[in-house]
């Protein structure tokens, strides 16, 4: 479910004067406790009402968006608090309607001062980096295959905490995953009739300076039938990450790095996956792969960056394991 804007277009078509607000119910069929308004410089706030029992809440860190409690009057009925949410910056409109999409599917079943404080905190990680366009096809799968190496086979083997402080390809590091000793790239792929998958550059395959690096490959059949997509692994990474504030604040900030914000999980739901099969290498001398020593003098003078494609087929003496139940440790 997401908002139409036309509320909002009705009520900034004739914007109030002074310190008054334009508000009216926001999805009525949905609740009688959740308010747009808009104020004379065509601010947009989200409007709750209290009652006497119900606690107030004030929230300015977000530049752009805060939260006060006030008293005001709506639709000609008498003086109330209201928890008054505003939106400051037009360029967070997609994401403000979001935020009230999250509290209206809430607030029935919970305290307004509580429910707005979780959800404020939850968006404020993405508040301001909105990207302007969703992910690619490319860029889902590539981040789908990191995020399930993190979360099937990391949480699996390591303390959460070091997992995600290892998640490093967002921020681009040479390796998607880098630890003491060791790195892995990880990789997906929806060729069914072979195991290919593009390398960008000479250095994304060479090893770390002192360790090994692995390479994680992921075979996926875009399915409809399937249950996978990436908005629900994401789920799966936060509900294991909730009782660790700290790891769960950097994982959702690494997915905010990545170009990932959450305004566009409906269309990324859309997008199925089933899991063909999934292999850890060990990438030796063997592994097909170009990397800096393989050129005699260095890379020709002229030369820029190397993309090339790799068919791991055929390689699976390399193939440390098939299942993040395996018996091996990173």
């Amino acid at each position: 479910m997401m908002f139409n804007d036309e509320v909002w277009k009705i009520l900034e078509s004739e914007p109030p004067k002074g310190d008054n607000l334009n508000a009216r119910l926001l999805l009525p069929e949905l609740s009688k406790k959740l308010y747009a308004g808009v104020d004379s410089n065509k601010q947009r706030h989200i409007l709750i009402p209290l009652n006497d029992k119900e606690e107030g809440l004030s929230d300015s860190q977000s530049r752009g968006l805060s939260v006060v409690t006030k008293d005001l009057v709506v639709g000609g009925s008498k003086p109330q608090r209201y928890l008054d949410i505003i939106c400051q910056d037009s360029n967070g409109h997609i994401i403000f309607n979001v935020i009230a999409k999250d509290i209206v599917e809430c607030l029935e079943s919970g305290e307004p001062q509580e429910i707005v404080a979780n959800v404020i905190s939850k968006w404020r990680r993405f508040w301001g980096q909105v990207p302007k366009e969703m992910l690619s096809y490319e860029q889902i799968i590539g981040l789908y295959a990191e995020l399930w190496f993190l979360y099937n086979w990391l949480f699996k083997k390591l303390d959460v905490n070091k997992a995600v402080n290892s998640w490093r390809g967002p921020f681009s590091s040479r390796h998607d995953f880098e630890m003491k000793g060791k790195s892995i790239e990880a990789k997906a792929t929806t060729k069914q009739q072979n195991r290919t998958h593009k390398v960008h550059g000479i250095e994304q395959l060479s090893p770390p300076e002192n360790g090994k690096l692995m390479f994680f490959s992921l075979r996926l059949r875009e399915e409809q039938g399937a249950e996978n997509d990436l908005p629900l692994l994401i789920g799966l990474i936060q509900e294991k990450l909730k009782e660790n504030v700290e790891s769960l604040s950097k994982f959702e900030n690494t997915l905010a790095v990545a170009g990932y914000s959450p305004i566009y999980n409906e269309e990324y739901s859309k997008l199925k996956f089933r899991i063909v099969d999934q292999k850890l290498f060990d990438v030796m001398d063997e592994f097909p792969r170009i990397i800096p020593d393989s050129f005699i003098n260095g890379l020709p003078e002229g030369i820029g960056t190397i993309e090339y494609t790799i068919n791991l087929d055929g390689y699976d003496k390399l193939c440390i394991s098939k299942s993040p139940d395996d018996d091996f440790t990173f």
